[in-house]
């Protein structure tokens, strides 16, 4: 992969080359970008990821440095 540098100044060391973006552009190119109702199959499914997905806002049950004493 062919990285591209800048040139930047450092305190003390003059100009140094550091490293640019190393990321490839994410532009969704498919039309099926975004329409995960279609790539899951039975309504169970559906369900399953919504309720994963909003486990964050809806649940009593945290994990880690999400518990709270106080529930909000």
């Amino acid at each position: 992969m062919d990285y591209h540098t800048i040139k930047k100044e450092a305190p003390g060391r003059g100009d140094v080359e550091v490293l640019a973006e190393t990321y490839e552009a994410g532009i969704p190119e498919e039309e099926d970008t975004g329409k995960w109702r279609q790539k899951l199959e039975s309504r169970e499914d559906k369900l399953k990821y919504l309720e994963s997905g909003e486990r964050y806002w809806y649940s009593d049950d945290w994990f880690g440095s999400e518990k709270r004493k106080n529930p909000a």
